[in-house]
């Protein structure tokens, strides 16, 4: 078998769609981790507080999309909720909001057992001092938490990126979707799929020692408390 990776990069073209489908995904995985991140800590905060009515509706929401595909909640955010509630966006606007609602709900699970792992003398202790409950939650315990679970979330973020490949299902243009861009003009499906997979353990590699840097500037105290 001859193997000829020059048919792709031989057309400038190719080069383009891959860089440009490579960035796409990039920016999916970020958008949708953060977003993902920020209502995942509402979630959990809800849950481990028990706040009435938000309790039952956020562990409701968690377990719903934590039991159900990432295709096919992504198909229903793309073409049910828009002919549901009557508005139109880009399809990597869909993708996104997506991303964000499914993996909400894996982060805020995470989060949660990092909550549950923190001392309940703690919160004992903050209102002996007269510290409110909110405050003692934000300031003292979801450091704690954050710190504990972060390798956790990191994994969950990593996994993130290497399912960004089913937004091409929809026609966003993706880095999936510009390996089987090539493919289809090149047929040269061993070749792609090897630059493919590549760039995704490059980049892969690339966010985790991003966010291992990142987990040494927020919790530089956590391996002293351990």
């Amino acid at each position: 078998m001859e193997l000829r990776f020059f048919e792709i990069w031989r057309d400038p073209v190719y080069v383009e769609v891959l860089a440009e489908g490579a960035l796409l995904s990039v920016l999916l995985t970020v958008g949708g981790g953060a977003a993902g991140l920020l209502l995942a800590s509402l979630l959990a905060a809800a849950q481990f507080a028990r706040v009435p009515v938000l309790h039952p509706l956020s562990s409701a929401y968690v377990e719903f999309i934590r039991n159900t595909p990432l295709i096919v909640q992504l198909f229903f955010v793309t073409f049910g909720l828009p002919m549901l509630l009557g508005y139109r966006w880009p399809f990597w606007a869909h993708a996104l909001l997506a991303f964000s609602l499914n993996f909400s709900a894996y982060f805020a699970a995470i989060i949660r057992s990092g909550l549950d792992a923190c001392a309940k003398g703690q919160f004992e202790a903050a209102r002996a001092l007269g510290i409110p409950y909110w405050r003692t939650l934000l300031g003292v315990a979801y450091p704690q938490a954050l710190a504990r679970v972060y390798p956790s979330l990191n994994s969950q973020f990593i996994f993130l990126f290497l399912t960004t490949g089913v937004v091409s299902q929809i026609g966003v243009q993706d880095l999936t979707w510009a390996g089987l861009y090539i493919d289809s003009r090149t047929f040269r499906s061993f070749e792609v799929f090897i630059v493919l997979t590549l760039i995704y353990v490059a980049i892969a590699l690339i966010f985790k020692a991003i966010l291992s840097r990142v987990q040494r500037a927020l919790f530089p105290w956590w391996g002293a408390l351990r």
